[in-house]
């Protein structure tokens, strides 16, 4: 897999992708084999970086780079799938996540496949949060998943704002 590093509010993060053809892999901080960015390179991971950089700046609310998720059970599968279609601005908890799946006692296998997700951020595991909202796991630490939640807030608010007027 081919990985570059790129600076964001969250610090280093990597992005990785095994051919051209979809990003395989997001990792927080600088992937043992990472190389810094530079433009050209690699087409498809120009474009997730574009995108990438879109999103931290507020002007992308939606990822629309090609993805895979190597491995992972049939669960997790679902459970990335379900996690992808979470709006962006909005949460959902580990429980609800786990209902919709299904099975009303699975909110800690739930947050077991949000750790496990290859592609954090672009598949939004960060948006899953605890009961009551309360800001539990993540496998980049809590730090940078209030970031990224405080990032969408603030957009939404910003659009919502300026749709009033």
């Amino acid at each position: 897999m081919r990985w570059v590093v790129i600076d964001s509010p969250i610090g280093e993060l990597s992005v990785g992708a095994d051919g051209p053809a979809a990003v395989g892999g997001v990792h927080f901080g600088r992937h043992p084999s990472a190389v810094p960015y530079a433009a050209g390179e690699h087409a498809l991971l120009d474009a997730a970086v574009a995108e990438l950089r879109a999103y931290f700046a507020g002007g992308l609310t939606e990822f629309t780079v090609p993805l895979v998720a190597p491995g992972g059970s049939e669960f997790e599968r679902a459970v990335w799938e379900r996690i992808a279609r979470i709006p962006y601005g909005e949460t959902v908890t580990y429980g609800e996540i786990a209902t919709g799946l299904g099975d009303v006692g699975a909110a800690r296998a739930v947050g077991t496949a949000c750790n496990r997700n290859p592609v954090p951020v672009l598949v939004p595991c960060h948006r899953v949060v605890g009961a009551g909202g309360k800001m539990v796991g993540f496998g980049g630490g809590l730090p940078r998943k209030r970031v990224l939640l405080e990032i969408e807030a603030r957009v939404t608010i910003e659009r919502d704002w300026l749709s009033f007027g």
